[in-house]
């Protein structure tokens, strides 16, 4: 008889001896729930037939699990005429006979829920009669006696091919392991076994010969004994487990100790297995190879998780630049409408000089180009002074000092900034063309919010806003026009302010000052 056939037989055998398991497990279940419900309820007269039903599905539920246990027969086909024929029945037999005897001296008298438990193992005796049966015909070589035992036999055969398969370790899963025992021949023996399979192994004589190694190489598995004489196993699970470098290096533990407390130590203290010498080639293949996938899972997760938190970290630097700060943290909270008043802050517009006649003799690349230079400037300064820029309109720039973060210096740190943008227009931007810009602030109450589900924006509004805006329309080129509010705000009164009427549209005659 071939491999692939002994196993499919032993399997079949095995599967046909549990399908015994489960009646007469269930006939020990109900007949203990019978006996002390009759024991509950008074009835002597049948109690001790009970319990000579107990002590016999006891008996036949001690010999099923004998059979399946590996000190008793584990082979059905090994069971003789005797065992299958008499010592199986006889509890069997016992059950039935009392159980009937039972119903019929209490006819009418047991509590109907009592009765149904009897009628309950009676019915469950006749499954393991049912299978004894199929046991004597396959007990005989009779295979095509075992009616409705098709799936076992298929379940066999399954069985069969897959552990008769031999399967080779490819190329893409050689794994990089390190084996780690102060006894050479261990040492040599799993290092034949794992590199004939394809691994790459280095050896180690002692903890502290791994630890150099480990120093200067990268090993995805660790094969470590636990019985070494400079250090043990355990203590140097724990010290790798608790460097960063080697956490999660997959670590087996190897031990010919009996006490199931090594093991248990080794699992909590991080091991993510272990072997038991002498190590079984089979069980080392699987074992490794199975702390490889785990450790290559975690990697890619790892991977991905960065991937995450670097896809994360681009999104919020790009909403930075769209919104303030702090209207994303209230964003992430939760908040749904984000709108507050503000009564101190400065509004701050500026606007490019004669922008439109150069529109139509500038070239459109080189336009965008020279705007993205200016603007991109004032962001720094913005920057620089703390300004929070709103938007820019075409070629105008809108910012404010003091939303959405008050600041007590929101008119100076304006003043700042309008002239950083004032000396930004002198520099050369490489256009040949004369720049000039003219700025407009305004001091005053704003109220500050996000507005849109699309593209929103935060924005400011008020007469605030509406002010500083004509401030700058109203301007000189290469100056500043403040408003009598902003001049109070200031810490101080700027030498070059120069006073003057303006006629501001929608408002009428307002004293402004002019400032270099």
């Amino acid at each position: 008889m071939s491999e692939a056939e002994q196993i499919s037989q032993q399997a079949l055998s095995a599967r046909i001896v549990q399908r015994l398991a489960e009646p007469a497990e269930t006939i020990l279940g109900f007949q203990t729930l019978i006996v002390a419900a009759l024991k509950r309820d008074g009835k002597a007269v049948v109690y001790d037939d009970a319990q000579t039903v107990l002590q016999a599905a006891r008996s036949l539920d001690a010999m099923i699990k004998k059979l399946l246990s590996s000190e008793g027969n584990a082979n059905a086909s090994q069971l003789d005429d005797t065992t299958l024929r008499h010592d199986l029945r006889t509890p069997i037999n016992a059950i039935l006979g009392y159980s009937e005897l039972i119903l019929e001296e209490t006819e009418g008298q047991l509590d109907p829920s009592i009765e149904a438990d009897i009628r309950m193992v009676v019915s469950e005796c006749g499954r393991v009669l049912e299978q004894l049966d199929g046991l004597v015909e396959f007990s005989r070589g009779d295979l095509e006696g075992l009616e409705g035992e098709k799936s076992d036999a298929d379940i066999a055969e399954a069985l069969a091919q897959s552990l008769s398969h031999t399967t080779v370790a490819p190329d893409s899963t050689a794994g990089r392991i390190l084996v780690i025992d102060d006894i050479e021949a261990n040492r040599e023996l799993m290092r034949r076994n794992l590199t004939n399979r394809g691994h790459i192994v280095t050896t180690a004589g002692s903890a502290r010969e791994a630890l150099d190694l480990l120093q200067t190489n990268d090993f995805e598995v660790a094969l470590v004994d636990i019985l070494m004489p400079d250090m043990n196993g355990i203590d140097l699970l724990e010290r790798l487990k608790g460097a960063p470098r080697w956490r999660d290096m997959a670590v087996v533990m190897v031990t010919g100790l009996k006490d199931i407390r090594a093991v248990v130590k080794c699992i909590t203290a991080g091991a993510e297995d272990y072997l038991q010498k002498p190590v079984d080639p089979i069980l080392l293949f699987a074992r490794v190879e199975s702390c490889l996938e785990r450790v290559r899972w975690r990697a890619r997760e790892r991977e991905f998780l960065a991937q995450i938190e670097f896809e994360k970290a681009r999104a919020d630097g790009l909403l930075l630049s769209m919104l303030p700060e702090m209207v994303i943290k209230r964003l992430a909270a939760g908040e749904k409408v984000i709108a507050d008043r503000f009564d101190n802050a400065t509004i701050i517009f500026a606007d490019i000089v004669d922008f439109t006649p150069m529109v139509a003799r500038t070239d459109p690349n080189d336009l965008v180009s020279l705007l993205h230079d200016l603007f991109s400037a004032f962001d720094k300064l913005a920057d620089q002074f703390g300004i929070e820029k709103i938007k820019t309109l075409g070629d105008a720039y809108m910012a404010v000092a003091g939303v959405p973060e008050p600041q007590i210096d929101h008119a100076d740190r304006a003043l700042e900034f309008a002239r950083g943008l004032i000396k930004v227009m002198s520099e050369d931007f490489g256009s040949g063309l004369p720049l000039r810009i003219r700025v407009g602030l305004n001091s005053g109450p704003v109220i500050g919010g996000l507005i849109g589900q699309k593209r929103f924006v935060y924005d400011v509004w008020g007469e605030t806003v509406n002010l500083a805006s004509r401030l700058e329309s109203s301007g000189d080129p290469s100056r500043i026009q403040i408003s009598h509010a902003t001049l109070n705000a200031l810490a101080y009164r700027p030498v070059s302010a120069v006073s003057k009427t303006s006629l501001i549209k929608g408002v009428g005659r307002v004293e402004t000052f002019l400032l270099d």
